[in-house]
Formats: C-alpha cells, sequence, structure tokens
C-alpha cells in the first residue's frame, strides 16, 4: 500500500485548507483567542519563577548583582529559547499546519528516505518518549499554577494559610468537572482575562521599574555570566528555577495548529514578551530595594488595596492556563490514538463549530486524581516547582533533534547550518536540563515515572497490534480468491448489506470467515471498509474514499483519515451514492471481529507486556462507539489469538 507516498500528496491541499480556515476569523479576534489558549501557561510563570530563584530549594542571597544576574538569565532564556527557538525556528516545522511533538515526529517520518532503519526507530523512540513526558507535565502545571496563585491569599493575612490546599483543590475539582461541558461556553471570555491579566502583568512591572531603572542594566548579558563567576555552581543550579519563565515554549508549539504561525507570534512579539520582561524586573527592582519580599515577590508588587483583586485574577489566569493544558493533553492522546499507540478512546466533541474541541472522560477523570494527589503530596509551590521542569527540558531537547531532520530533509539546510543551529539550541537546551536533573530526588522523579509509564503503555499497544496483525496474516485469505471461490460454491445469500472492518484491503474479513462457518450465508451485497490513518492532520474530501467494486456483490472501500480527525464509517458509506452504491448506514448490519488475546511464550514480547496488552484492548473503547456504528445494527463474532 502507498500509504506514506499518499500522505505527501495531501500536504499541500491540506495546508491550503489549514490557513483557509484561519483567515475566516478577523486576526485581531485570533489573536485575542490566542492569548487565552497558547499563552496561559508561560503568562503565570512570574507568580513562581523569580521567588525559586531567592526563596527556594536552590536559593542565592538578594544582592544587587544577583538580583541583575537572575533577570539577565530571565531575559536570556525568553530571547533564545522562547523567542528564537520556538518562534523563529521550531514553528517553522508545521505539519501542514498542526505543532506539538507527535505532529513533528510524525512530519520527520515523513521526510525521512529510510524506513524502519535504526535512524527511524531512534527518532520515533524519542518522539514517544517525548509525548509521554507531556503526560507529567500535564498534571504539574494545572497543580503549580492554581496552588501559586491562590498562595497570595497568605500574603494578604496569616488567616488563609490552612485553607489553601484545601481551596486548590475545590478550584481543581471544579475545573474538571466542567472539562465535560466543553470550553466553549466561556472560551470567549479566556482572552479578554488573559489580555487583563498581562496588562496587570506590564503596569505593575512597568511602575516599580520607574523607581529603579537601573534594574534595566540586566539586559547586558554580561551580568548573567558575572552571575555564574560569583556563585559557581551553586549558580548553575539556579538555572532550574530560571528555566520555570519558559516552560510555556512546547505548549505554544503544540497549540499552532488552533491559530496558525502568524496570531500566535503576534502576541509574542507585541503583548506577551513585553509583559512578562516588564513583569520579571520590576520584580527585580523590587528586591532591589527590599530583600525580605523574596518570599513572594509577585504579590508583593502590588499595592496593598489590590492584593484581593490580584489574587482573583491571577487565580482567573491559573485556571485558563490549566485548561489550556488539559485540552492539550486531549488532543494529544487523539494523536496517539489515531497514530496507533494507544487504545481507541471515548471522544466527546464538545462544540459542533470548533473540531478541535474534545473531551476525552479516561484522560480527564486520570488527570484529576492526579493533580489533587500531587497537591495533596507536595502541598506548596515551591515544593512542587522542585518537580517541574526535568520533563520540559526533556521534551524540548527532543524537540530541538527531530527540528533538525526536518531542517535537512525538508527545508534543505546543507549540513553545517543545521548542525550550527541544532548544536546552539542543544547547549542551552542541556544547560537546562543539567540543572533540573538535580531536582530528581525532590520531586523530579514524578513527572519523569509517569512519562515512563505513559511510554512502555504506547510501545506496547504499538508493538502488540503488530503482533496480533502478524497472528492475524497468518491465517489471511486472499479476498479476490475468496470471492472466486464464492461464485462457484452457491451459498445462501439473504437480503441485506453487510459492513465487515477489514485491517488488510486485499484479505478476506475473519469476522467474513466465521459468519460463514458458523451461519452458512452471505448478504447480498458485503462492504469490505479499510480504515488508515495518515501522518498528516486532516484529509480532505476529495482523497477520503477510494472505492472498488470486486464484483458478486462485493465492494472494497479504503477510507483515509488525519490524526487529528474522528472515524465515522456511517458518513462515509453515505458517499458510496456517488460510487453507484445506494445503501442506507443505519439500516446496514455491521459484523465485527472481537479477538480474545491469549498470552503465550511465542517470541515478541515480554509476558508482563502481553497481558498488559491484553488488559488494554479489553478496555479499549468499543469499536461501535469508536467508528460511530449504529448500536443495534452490530453483530460481534469472536475468536482466540495467542500473542
Amino acid at each position: 500500500m502507498h500509504t506514506m507516498n499518499h500522505a505527501s500528496t495531501i500536504a499541500a491541499a491540506n495546508h491550503h485548507r489549514a490557513v483557509k480556515e484561519y483567515s475566516k476569523s478577523p486576526l485581531w479576534l485570533l489573536c485575542l483567542t490566542a492569548l487565552g489558549v497558547v499563552y496561559g501557561d508561560i503568562g503565570t510563570s512570574p507568580l513562581y519563577a523569580v521567588r525559586e530563584c531567592f526563596f527556594g530549594s536552590h536559593r542565592v542571597p538578594v544582592t544587587h548583582a544577583n538580583v541583575l544576574g537572575v533577570l539577565s538569565l530571565i531575559f536570556w532564556a525568553l530571547v533564545i529559547v522562547v523567542t528564537l527557538k520556538y518562534h523563529v525556528y521550531v514553528l517553522r516545522a508545521d505539519n501542514h499546519g498542526e505543532g506539538g511533538i507527535l505532529a513533528l515526529m510524525a512530519l520527520v517520518h515523513s521526510v525521512l528516505k529510510e524506513r524502519k532503519g535504526a535512524k527511524y526507530f531512534l527518532l520515533t523512540t524519542l518522539g514517544l518518549f517525548g509525548a509521554a513526558l507531556l503526560y507529567g507535565d500535564g498534571m504539574l502545571t494545572p497543580a503549580i499554577s492554581v496552588l501559586s496563585a491562590v498562595e497570595g491569599l497568605e500574603i494578604a493575612t496569616p488567616f488563609f494559610n490552612p485553607y489553601v490546599v484545601p481551596i486548590t483543590i475545590i478550584v481543581l475539582i471544579s475545573l474538571f468537572l466542567f472539562q465535560r461541558r466543553g470550553t466553549a461556553e466561556v472560551g470567549a471570555v479566556f482572552g479578554p482575562v488573559i489580555l487583563l491579566w498581562f496588562s496587570t502583568l506590564a503596569v505593575l512591572g512597568f511602575l516599580k521599574i520607574i523607581q529603579h531603572p537601573a534594574v534595566l542594566a540586566a539586559l547586558n548579558p554580561v551580568y548573567a555570566y558575572r552571575f555564574f563567576i560569583l556563585n559557581g555552581f551553586h549558580g548553575y543550579l539556579v538555572l532550574g528555577a530560571v528555566f520555570l519563565c519558559a516552560t510555556g515554549g512546547e505548549a505554544l508549539y503544540a497549540d499552532l495548529g488552533h491559530f496558525g504561525e502568524i496570531p500566535i507570534q503576534i502576541d509574542w512579539f507585541c503583548i506577551v514578551g513585553l509583559s512578562l520582561i516588564l513583569n520579571y524586573f520590576g520584580q527585580g527592582a523590587l528586591l532591589l530595594q527590599h530583600p525580605e519580599a523574596a518570599r513572594n515577590p509577585f504579590y508583593l508588587l502590588a499595592p496593598t488595596w489590590a492584593l484581593y483583586p490580584l489574587v482573583i485574577l491571577a487565580t482567573a489566569a491559573t485556571i485558563i492556563a490549566s485548561q489550556a493544558v488539559i485540552s492539550g493533553v486531549f488532543s494529544l492522546t487523539r494523536q496517539a490514538s489515531q497514530l496507533g499507540y494507544t487504545p481507541r478512546v471515548s471522544i466527546v466533541h464538545t462544540s459542533a463549530r470548533e473540531i478541535g474541541q474534545i473531551y476525552i472522560p479516561g484522560a480527564n477523570w486520570g488527570l484529576m486524581l492526579a493533580t489533587i494527589a500531587i497537591v495533596l503530596g507536595f502541598k506548596t509551590s515551591s515544593s512542587l516547582a522542585a518537580a517541574y521542569g526535568v520533563a520540559v527540558t526533556s521534551t524540548m531537547i527532543i524537540t530541538t533533534i527531530l527540528s533538525y531532520f526536518v531542517a535537512r530533509h525538508l527545508w534543505h539546510w546543507n549540513v553545517l547550518l543545521a548542525l550550527l543551529v541544532t548544536a546552539g539550541f542543544l547547549f542551552v537546551d542541556l544547560a537546562f536540563f543539567g540543572a533540573n536533573v538535580i531536582k530528581v530526588a525532590q520531586g523530579g522523579w514524578f513527572p519523569l515515572l509517569v512519562g515512563l509509564l505513559v511510554f512502555t503503555l504506547f510501545t506496547t499497544w504499538k508493538r502488540g497490534r503488530e503482533l496480533l496483525a502478524q497472528r492475524l496474516q497468518e491465517g489471511i485469505f486472499p479476498l479476490r480468491d475468496f470471492i472466486k471461490d464464492v461464485a462457484g460454491n452457491g451459498f445462501t445469500r439473504v437480503p441485506g448489506t453487510a459492513i465487515f472492518l477489514n485491517s488488510d484491503q486485499n484479505g478476506t474479513p475473519i469476522a467474513m470467515l466465521h459468519n460463514i462457518k458458523h451461519n452458512m450465508v452471505l448478504h447480498q451485497r458485503n462492504v469490505m471498509v479499510t480504515i488508515i490513518t495518515e501522518e498528516v492532520p486532516h484529509v480532505s474530501k476529495k482523497e477520503r474514499l477510494e472505492f472498488e467494486d470486486l464484483g458478486e456483490g462485493f465492494y472494497k472501500m479504503v477510507v483515509r483519515y488525519g490524526f487529528m480527525e474522528d472515524p465515522n464509517v456511517p458518513d462515509v458509506l453515505k458517499a458510496l451514492k456517488h460510487h453507484g452504491l445506494d445503501l442506507e448506514p443505519n439500516k446496514a448490519t455491521y459484523i465485527l471481529s472481537r479477538n480474545t488475546l491469549i498470552p503465550s511464550k511465542h517470541p515478541g514480547m515480554a509476558l508482563w507486556r502481553e497481558k498488559l496488552f491484553g488488559f488494554l484492548t479489553r478496555n479499549a473503547s468499543r469499536p461501535t462507539e469508536f467508528f460511530r456504528l449504529p448500536p443495534n445494527r452490530v453483530v460481534e463474532l469472536g475468536m482466540q489469538i495467542e500473542i
């Protein structure tokens, strides 16, 4: 099958379609909406980034040189990591409009000339592990963001000290309970609230900077260099806290498909970047005047009368940031499922107009329980900061490596240029990674453990499906030979249409063979449906369907979907009318195979992985639900298979 070649022919049409979708809304509206979705994560970093440098586990004394050194590190981290790496470089590596590490991995797959070799295997492994690590980040971000916002109440009055954790848990539970209703109802306010948030960040920082303008000297990178000279290895460890200012870089790349490159970049260069720098430098100016403010420089930046409104606004901003991360986990889960790395999952579309707004119940409740457990276990945002960053720095390294292959094979950069750019970004990524690895014993083990568990799930499911396909292939009977046999044997034909889901478009569906074996009948019309997920986000209607009349009442159709699309078999069957086959999907009979897997000592996977694969198979979303089949029209025929 020419799946990958076919994918490349789909690319141009999908890209133009994505651009067309972006242009339906005014640019200003796209920019406003993108603020709430794309920049919530990085926009809430001022709540804790500076504080952790002077009040965290690897704190440095609040001196004039250290304050300017930390501010210089933060400024240049935002310039190099967020601006140059992500906005100028990585955002160009879009998979026909979609971003994120799985989309990037699929893009690398499509441009590599050799497939299934050592390089292919290594890059696939890196991409999957990077994606798996984002699940740990998805658990930590809501916890640290909401907790750090609610901690502002402690600054207002000690009365709230015992209630910070309970209030945080209540906010988080409310957030996750709301997911099933979707974000469409409140999506319109996300942008304005985050715009107000960034405006507040800018104003608070600017007012303090004009009182102490000497803080702007930190724009000079010499102060960052002097910081390391003065503090040595301990100063290097502070990079783990400095990195907190750039943790939203990977998230903005993942949200590329929702808005396109231009609105995201306009927001950064005109609003977000400037507001963040003003606020960070404002906190630095405060510390130069009042070193004791290191316990929470963000909230102490505000006048006393504004503290409670600021806590409310910060909580709203962190809820929006958490919402964006949760939605990102839903999107990542759907991509992984469609690309064949996780079992089928139940997907609920929460908006009739916005295809990207989905709700995955299993992922939602898993995230909620994990996030609540994290808050109860770590109790303070400072403790959580020790766990935060390890997963994101790892994913950023993997993104840099994968982007090299895009630069070489898709953009056709020469080797020297591609290596120089990659080496430059890797140097910075590895520096941050080294500073964060020290946190493993303090809590950084958690996202790594989550990433390892999810990676094991990814690889076990993928390998299990390959082994299952091999076992099934051993008993496959060629479809055209089967049709010839049917024509000569005169099987009883019953009225109606039977639909068979068939993984091998050239083989006879196992469910059809079992139907003949047990029932000794065939339907008048038999349609074999093979569904292929391409390594592109969307497939155009023109490229969706291939249809062939095989004679004797047998028909074959191949249906293609992108990894951001949900299969809907009845909808595609309606399109057969244009190919001369008029049928009613709700009156057809859908005959499916239901396989019972038996772990064995056959070579392929360890026994424990085979048992895990069997467990995942039993708990996967039913084909009826996943393919949108009419529940009362489905017949399942089972068999036992050793893997």
